[in-house]
């Protein structure tokens, strides 16, 4: 999943972490993990992370365990069960039509 595109506009490594986050909305992520699923350096990585803390587009949390970041709601896209039911209806006529 993505991030709303309203905040795709940002720059390449912000984006990638947004998106890496929109996609552990519940869990979160470490910095550790951010790192292995966005292709920037440690220093690009820092960076982004000050400029969306300060965009107020994540948030940090660093209770009893490692610190924790999270995206902000308004940058996580609506769920619309029914656009996911019609993209599964179009595979599906598609690979009725070549036979899959």
């Amino acid at each position: 999943m993505q991030a709303k595109r309203e905040y795709r506009d940002r720059d390449g490594t912000e984006v990638a972490v947004l998106d890496a986050l929109v996609n552990r909305t519940e869990e979160g992520a470490t910095v550790f993990e951010l790192r292995s699923n966005v292709e920037a350096d440690i220093d690009e990585l820092e960076v982004a992370l000050a400029a969306l803390k300060d965009a107020g587009l994540i948030t940090v949390e660093n209770g009893d365990g490692p610190m924790r970041i999270y995206p902000d709601d308004r940058v996580v896209p609506e769920f619309d069960p029914d656009e996911h039911e019609g993209e599964s209806s179009l595979l599906e006529g598609l690979r009725k039509r070549l036979g899959l």
